[in-house]
């Protein structure tokens, strides 16, 4: 299936799905984007009973698309960088202790926990997995989905201290748990010889280095558009910026999407944006990228939805992701003590932060992308399932309700 079809149909489905959702349903876009994909998925199963033609075409159309590198290797450098772009930079820069306290320590003690939780959860459902692919899933299901978080907390009207916290751990803390995925996937993978030194290599180049290339692309990125005054050309080298950094930071095994996300922070902070642009080219910049953030959003949670066709659908499988998902929720809130404790008495936290961000950090395609990369002696399956699982209830149930739980502590907190 050639590449100019397979993006054809899926923007067909996100524009009719999109109408469906805006005319009908209007819930925020990637929860009623997903909802009627799942439901429209669903559909095609139950016509399958009586003329599968239309289940094997979707079958064959999701498979011929490759989910991890559309995700991980094109889609996020471009949707990281449109949501750091309009982060508030002072408030982060205010809780940038917590923040990183969160994304790097919160993300370490979430896999560990996820991995023995998770390894005594399916031995009571009757399923014998070893411990280290447990550790291996805690790594792909703990970091929050940035793309998830930052569609969600637009619409629910979050106090921006908390916006803050949730969407900034969530833009970092994905490349700290890819870090930790591809660690312990070596070590799944039979290379017992990682060493401490390999894996602070691991963490300098990916994460440290993604950071400092990122600076570098905004910076430069910054002296481009200070130089010259045409909104048409300062679109493109924003575009270019964002393209280029991605293939350049592959290629030397840095982390794109935290190059991504610190490049967008620095261009999208008020001095800068002061500085290098005039307001015709602020305006167009912003609603360039406030677009494609949406249409990619639409296509990535279509595909979320259609990914319901490559899972193995066990009963015991099934069973496994229902028991798992009280687990993680317990397990994230457990990650998030250890910061908010070092900092309730230094900055000003909501009432009820760790229930609150509990409740909102939310898993999305990263975390399917990362259950796809596993091998089948990994139980490829089994997790993908449980994933997916996760994923749906994350954004179906704790996206719907969790703008009512921000909603309800902090009126409690006003009276």
């Amino acid at each position: 299936m050639d590449y100019f079809l397979i993006a054809t149909v899926l923007i067909v489905l996100s524009a009719l799905f999109g109408y469906i959702n805006t005319r009908f349903l209007k819930l925020p876009n990637s929860i009623g984007l997903m909802l009627i994909t799942i439901l429209f998925t669903l559909a095609v199963f139950v016509l399958s009973y009586f003329d599968d033609t239309l289940l094997l075409k979707e079958r064959e159309f999701i498979t011929s698309i490759d989910f991890k590198t559309v995700l991980l290797d094109v889609m996020l450098s471009f949707l990281l960088f449109a949501g750091a772009l309009h982060t508030n930079f002072q408030q982060l820069k205010i809780q940038r202790k917590p923040v990183l306290i969160f994304a790097t320590l919160g993300t370490l003690i979430s896999t560990f926990l996820a991995g023995v939780l998770v390894f005594y959860a399916l031995k009571v459902v009757g399923l014998e997995v070893d411990f280290i692919y447990c550790l291996l899933f805690g790594a792909l299901i703990s970091p929050t989905d940035p793309i998830a978080v930052l569609g969600i907390m637009k619409k629910v009207g979050a106090p921006k201290k908390l916006e803050t916290k949730i969407v900034g751990e969530s833009l970092f803390n994905d490349g700290v748990g890819v870090v930790i995925f591809l660690t312990i996937y070596q070590i799944a993978s039979g290379g017992s010889d990682i060493s401490v030194s390999h894996i602070a290599e691991l963490f300098l180049v990916e994460v440290v280095g993604g950071i400092l290339f990122g600076l570098i692309i905004g910076w430069v990125t910054y002296r481009l558009l200070k130089s010259i005054d045409d909104y048409d050309t300062e679109v493109i080298i924003t575009l270019a910026a964002v393209m280029g950094g991605t293939v350049v930071a592959q290629h030397f095994h840095l982390s794109a999407p935290l190059a991504m996300v610190t490049a967008g922070l620095l261009v999208g902070t008020d001095t800068v944006r002061k500085n290098s642009m005039s307001e015709a080219t602020e305006l167009y910049v912003d609603k360039f990228w406030e677009l494609l953030d949406i249409l990619l959003n639409t296509i990535l949670f279509v595909l979320i939805g259609m990914e319901i066709l490559v899972l193995t659908l066990d009963t015991s499988y099934i069973l496994a992701g229902f028991v798992v998902v009280p687990l993680l929720l317990i397990a994230r809130y457990i990650s998030l003590l250890i910061p908010i404790r070092l900092y309730a008495k230094k900055l000003d936290f909501v009432p009820k932060t760790n229930l609150i961000m509990t409740w909102g950090g939310l898993r999305g395609g990263i975390s399917i992308a990362l259950a796809l990369s596993l091998t089948q002696d990994m139980e490829r399956d089994l997790f993908l399932v449980i994933t997916y699982i996760v994923v749906v209830f994350s954004i179906l149930v704790q996206g719907l309700t969790v703008g009512k739980l921000i909603k309800k502590f902090t009126k409690q907190a006003s009276n």
